[in-house]
């Protein structure tokens, strides 16, 4: 067993900023902890959007602050998120977060990442080798 305080995340090496300002991860579970999974405490930024499209990971997001929105690509569907909304991307589905205000969500990541990964131009995690 292990136990974390988010405010220890904050005062550590394992929040990451996007580099295009739109947001930024305390990573609270990483593959390191030999979890399956990986376990984000995320927020974006008010009138930030991005296109992402996670290749190599299943998503599932879990908004406990804010409003937004993510537009699902391949239909254009725009879905409301608020507080108490989840969202998974089980297909690797391609869509655009827009925060209309700061939005604060849990994410989690399957398979896990590593720690300081950002997006690619893609807006994809690269899918990581397993460390031993």
């Amino acid at each position: 067993m292990f136990i974390r305080k988010l405010q220890d995340i904050i005062q550590s090496n394992n929040v990451v900023k996007d580099p295009n300002g739109s947001w930024e991860s305390r990573r609270l579970i990483l593959a390191k902890d030999n979890m399956g999974f990986s376990l984000h405490d995320t927020i974006i930024y008010a009138h930030k959007s991005m296109t992402l499209h996670y290749k190599n990971h299943l998503e599932a997001v879990y908004c406990i602050e804010g409003k937004g929105s993510v537009t699902e690509l391949n239909s254009g569907k725009v879905n409301q998120i608020s507080k108490g909304v989840l969202y998974a991307l089980d297909k690797h589905d391609k869509h655009i977060l827009a925060a209309c205000d700061n939005m604060r969500i849990i994410c989690i990541f399957n398979p896990a990442l590593h720690g300081n990964e950002v997006h690619d131009n893609e807006g994809s995690y690269p899918l990581a080798e397993i460390e031993h």
